[in-house]
C-alpha cells in the first residue's frame, strides 16, 4: 500500500485530494472501486477520508473545514456543557464554503491544523471553547481536558495565550483534579460563596471524596451513569455512615441538578453551610 493509507489512519480524521491519491499510485479505478467497497468516502468533489470515520469528522470534511470547539473536545471524551451545534473552523480565506447549515457553527480563523487534517487540535479547539461558552462551564472544559492528561501545563499557557485578555482570568481556577465536570462546575458555586473547597481528600474510614467544603461537609456528585447500580448505592451509604461517625455531614449532589438547576443548588450549598458543622471531626 501507499502512504496515504486509510486503513493506517487510525483517527481517521484524514482528508486526501484525488490528486495525492493518484500521485501515491492510486488510478482512478481504484479509487472508484474503494469507494464501492466502503474503504474510502468521499466528502467533496476530488475529497476523501477513510470509511469509518466519525460523523461529525465526515461533516466538517464535506463543508470544507475541520472539526472544532467543544464538538472536537466532546468527541474526544472531554466535558462540555452546552453541545447543541456542530462546531466547524473554516479558513477566512477560503472561498466556495457552503453556508453553514442550521446545526452548524463556523469559526472563521485560521488554523495550525495540518492542511490534510479535519480536525483541529485540542489547544486550538479549547483556544475556542473558552469563547463559545459561560465562565464555568470553559473551566469544567479546561479541567477536564487537563485531567484527562490530553494537555498538560504549557498546553493550558498556550491557551491562554490564543485568547483575549478579558479570559485570562480564568486561569486561576483551573484544577486538574477534577474527576468530573459536575465536580468543577459544583467547587465554582462553592467558591461563589465564599467556601474553602478541597478536592479529591483521602478521609481515614471513609475513602476519597469529591469536594471537602470548609473542613466539615462532604460533597459528593453523583450521576446516574456510576451511582445507579445497588452494589454502588450500598457502598456510597455505608461511605455516608462512617462519615457521619467521624463528625463530617455527607450531600450528594445530582449531575443533573448541577448541571440544569445550578442557582437552586448554590441557594441550597448556602443553607446548608449557613448550619454549620454538626459536630467536631474526630
Amino acid at each position: 500500500m501507499t502512504s496515504l493509507d486509510p486503513w493506517r489512519d487510525k483517527n481517521r480524521e484524514s482528508v486526501w485530494t484525488t490528486h495525492e491519491l493518484h500521485a501515491a499510485g492510486w488510478t482512478r479505478r481504484a479509487l472508484n472501486r474503494a469507494v464501492a467497497d466502503g474503504v474510502l468516502t468521499r466528502v467533496r468533489q476530488g475529497r476523501f477520508v477513510a470509511a469509518g470515520a466519525h460523523d461529525d469528522i465526515v461533516a466538517a470534511a464535506r463543508l470544507g473545514g475541520r472539526l472544532d470547539c467543544v464538538t472536537l473536545l466532546a468527541l474526544r471524551g472531554v466535558f462540555v456543557h452546552h453541545h447543541s451545534h456542530r462546531h466547524v473552523q473554516q479558513d477566512p480565506l477560503a472561498s466556495r464554503r457552503p453556508p453553514a447549515p442550521r446545526d452548524v457553527i463556523y469559526h472563521w480563523r485560521p488554523s495550525s491544523a495540518p492542511r490534510d487534517r479535519a480536525a483541529v487540535d485540542v489547544v486550538e479547539a479549547l483556544a475556542q471553547a473558552i469563547r463559545c461558552q459561560p465562565p464555568r462551564s470553559a473551566v469544567a472544559t479546561l479541567d477536564n481536558a487537563w485531567h484527562l492528561g490530553l494537555v498538560d501545563e504549557a498546553d493550558v499557557s498556550e491557551v491562554f495565550a490564543r485568547v483575549p485578555h478579558r479570559f485570562h482570568a480564568l486561569r486561576p481556577l483551573l484544577d486538574s483534579r477534577a474527576e468530573a465536570g459536575t465536580e468543577s462546575l459544583a467547587r465554582l458555586l462553592l467558591r461563589q460563596l465564599g467556601c474553602r473547597v478541597e478536592l479529591q481528600v483521602q478521609i481515614g474510614g471513609v475513602g476519597r471524596v469529591d469536594l471537602l467544603v470548609d473542613g466539615w461537609l462532604i460533597v459528593e456528585c453523583d450521576s446516574e451513569q456510576f451511582h445507579s447500580a445497588w452494589l454502588v448505592l450500598k457502598k456510597d451509604r455505608r461511605r455516608d455512615m462512617e462519615a457521619l461517625e467521624r463528625g463530617y455531614a455527607t450531600l450528594r449532589l445530582l449531575a443533573e441538578d448541577i448541571l440544569y438547576r445550578p442557582d437552586r443548588v448554590r441557594a441550597a450549598l448556602g443553607r446548608i453551610l449557613a448550619h454549620g458543622a454538626p459536630g467536631p471531626n474526630s
